[in-house]
């Protein structure tokens, strides 16, 4: 994965994960702090960490995170894609392309919207 720098080469690793409650463990955190990584994971209300108010929990950008699930929940309403019925990888790439079209045209057609 490439992101783009304002200045120099492209980065190959992403500033921040979001992630939910299920990927709150300790040694994940671990992992992607040192890959300097810094983890969006809310912690369970069961943990150590939590209770004692000693970490930091950005919400700003864990809210971003729900973009991400509305989309896939979107995509998952085309069967064909929740289901990966194609084998090859362009073809499936092709049917969310056309999904996602159809997403937009729903979208910018709606009387709603």
């Amino acid at each position: 994965m490439r992101i783009p720098q304002p200045s120099g080469r492209p980065r190959n690793r992403p500033a921040q994960l979001a992630g939910d409650k299920a990927y709150s463990v300790s040694h994940l955190r671990q992992w992607l702090r040192s890959r300097r990584i810094r983890p969006v994971i809310p912690h369970k209300e069961n943990e150590r960490a939590f209770r004692d108010g000693r970490t930091y929990f950005d919400k700003a950008a864990y809210k971003g995170r729900c973009v991400i699930e509305q989309c896939m929940g979107w995509l998952k309403e085309c069967r064909r894609i929740g289901t990966r019925f194609d084998k090859l990888a362009v073809n499936f790439h092709g049917m969310v392309s056309l999904a996602m079209i159809g997403r937009y045209l729903k979208l910018l057609f709606s009387d709603r919207a």
